[in-house]
């Protein structure tokens, strides 16, 4: 069963707002009245438990009308000369579409999946004009305080999500705390077909990678304007999760590693979490193709002729048919999963090649990074299958959604690489709760997106470039998912118990020193901490335990990493 994912995320937001963990903060009173004074007019801001807001600020023309399915255009200045940002900000138009299957009903009724799985979805305004940025600074920073940025990127699979829910009033307060305090912002860019369209259409005009080019935007309007806020653009870190974590390393590898803007990088410092590089077809290719047809169909201008006369006709459409246009293909939330239908790709300017060859040839900017997985990030994508019962079936599931370049005998060899019940979730059996494939595919759909590039990229890294690997494994007990995809979130954003404030304090001194040991020692939280080398040094990661850190080699599944690894080329999406 098909159904809308928005009732479904107001659902929970509904759930997270009684709980008290994050609807209580997400609207901050009107006074004081904080004010900053930009090129572009004046930002009217709000200020809330120590923390003052600047929400929902243009940093580029409305994306409408001619300006649809076309790079960003630098805002000048605001309209009236000023921006009221005292709101969440809008969001970009979303997917809505979500496979409701009887074991994702059944993890729905889990309370950490419930504060969990949906978190981030749109709730408020969803508009096409969405290319806005949102800064947090500590309540009473003066303009050039100079103080350290984190620039977040929010994930959903480029079809979903929004700053609307990321605040700062867990991390903001905590980096005061700990004596280094910080700047957050938070980027608004394009998704689905609005912001990710590929095809030989979009390649020929110019109009490839998007929502890479708003976040590159952006980073721009950062160095340009956050000063004025009293940050300083010259100690910015990049960080996402999920498709967010996927956006910081292309922003890594955007133009073969040029990360500068006026001859500054843009950037010194990333984080990654969930994500990194995606092996993908190009712009152009076959997947991408499809999906451009199937859309320029349900938006009525298959028939405009040439192929700039189907673009003009996408741009001249009303917002709603290409809104549903872009809503025609599968959505990351059903039986496609993580075969994106939309996704960076190589279009031979903006991302030159595959991001698995840009970082196996060093086509990016290699700056100190901290990247990592949760444990068992495969498991809730496999909820919206139900039907995979057999190992012929998963074979063939995986072959006609997944690895479409590769034989039928090369995805069996893949799968051969996986015991028929991999532990994972660790101590997870199988059960009548999941279908008799579901750990099997779990475990591969983990491995090929997350945990294997993640281990493939730090392997790519110079030994001069400082890198810092982890591994989540706090929600092991969690029935069916484990410590799945997207459990972090909530312990970044919102929670403050020792072991939430624990990995935020590492963030917080990798934010300041490019280190992220250099936490406050003697807190209920450095308790829960062990020293963390450079991955470098032992080519270990730091497991985030329920009740502590410890070292662990990187080693599981090598067999099947071997195989993927080399078989990228046909294992693309």
């Amino acid at each position: 069963m098909r159904s809308n994912i928005l009732p479904l995320a107001a659902t929970l937001v509904g759930l997270l707002g009684a709980s008290g963990t994050v609807a209580s903060r997400c609207k901050p009173p009107p006074t004081p009245t904080p004010t900053v004074l930009l090129r572009a007019g004046t930002v009217i801001g709000a200020a809330d438990h120590g923390v003052e807001y600047f929400r929902g600020i243009p940093y580029a023309q409305p994306p409408t009308g001619s300006l649809r399915l076309k790079p960003p255009v630098r805002l000048q200045k605001f309209n009236n000369g000023s921006v009221q940002a005292t709101g969440l900000g809008p969001a970009c138009p979303q997917s809505t579409a979500v496979d409701i299957t009887p074991l994702l009903l059944e993890v729905l009724s889990l309370p950490e999946a419930a504060d969990t799985l949906f978190f981030g979805s749109a709730t408020g305004d969803v508009t096409e004009d969405c290319l806005t940025i949102s800064v947090m600074r500590p309540k009473g920073t003066k303009a050039y305080a100079k103080l350290p940025v984190l620039f977040w990127i929010y994930g959903g699979g480029f079809e979903a999500g929004s700053p609307q829910m990321y605040n700062g009033s867990v991390l903001i307060p905590e980096s005061v705390a700990q004596g280094k305090p910080m700047i957050l912002v938070s980027v608004n860019y394009r998704l689905g077909a609005f912001g990710f369209l590929g095809g030989k259409e979009v390649l020929a005009d110019g109009a490839a990678n998007l929502g890479l080019l708003d976040q590159r935007l952006g980073l721009e309007w950062v160095a340009d304007n956050i000063a004025a806020f009293g940050g300083d653009p010259d100690a910015v870190t990049i960080w996402g999760q999920s498709a967010g974590a996927v956006s910081v390393f292309d922003q890594l590898a955007l133009f073969d590693g040029n990360n500068k803007y006026k001859g500054r990088p843009l950037f010194r410092g990333a984080i990654m979490n969930s994500g990194s590089i995606t092996p993908t077809e190009p712009v152009d290719g076959v997947k991408a193709q499809g999906i451009f047809d199937t859309v320029l169909e349900a938006a009525g201008c298959a028939a405009s002729g040439a192929n700039a006369a189907k673009l003009e006709c996408l741009r001249a459409v009303d917002f709603e048919t290409f809104y549903n246009a872009s809503n025609s293909v599968p959505g990351y939330l059903t039986d496609n999963s993580l075969a994106f239908s939309y996704s960076p790709r190589p279009d031979g300017r903006i991302l030159t090649a595959s991001p698995e060859v840009l970082a196996q040839t060093g086509k990016y900017a290699a700056v100190p990074t901290i990247i990592g997985n949760q444990e068992n990030e495969g498991t809730v994508f496999a909820l919206f299958q139900s039907n995979i019962t057999t190992e012929a079936d998963l074979i063939s599931y995986l072959h006609a959604v997944f690895f479409r370049n590769a034989t039928r005998e090369e995805v069996a060899s893949l799968v051969a690489t996986y015991p028929a019940n991999p532990d994972s979730p660790a101590g997870v059996g199988a059960s009548d709760s999941t279908y008799p494939e579901f750990k099997r595919l779990a475990a591969i759909l983990g491995d090929w997106e997350y945990t294997f590039m993640a281990r493939l990229l730090l392997e790519s890294f110079p030994s001069k470039v400082p890198a810092w690997a982890y591994e989540s494994t706090y929600a092991s007990g969690t029935p069916i998912l484990g410590t799945y995809h997207s459990t972090d979130i909530p312990r970044l954003y919102y929670k403050t118990d020792p072991v939430s404030t624990a990995i935020q304090d590492l963030y917080i001194s990798f934010v300041n020193s490019l280190d992220p040991n250099k936490y406050k020692r003697g807190t209920p939280s450095s308790g829960y901490l062990t020293h963390w080398p450079r991955w470098q040094e032992k080519k270990q990661s730091l497991e985030l335990g329920a009740n502590s850190t410890r070292l662990i080699d990187v080693n599981t599944r090598a067999a099947s990493y071997e195989y993927i690894r080399a078989n990228l080329e046909t294992l693309r999406l």
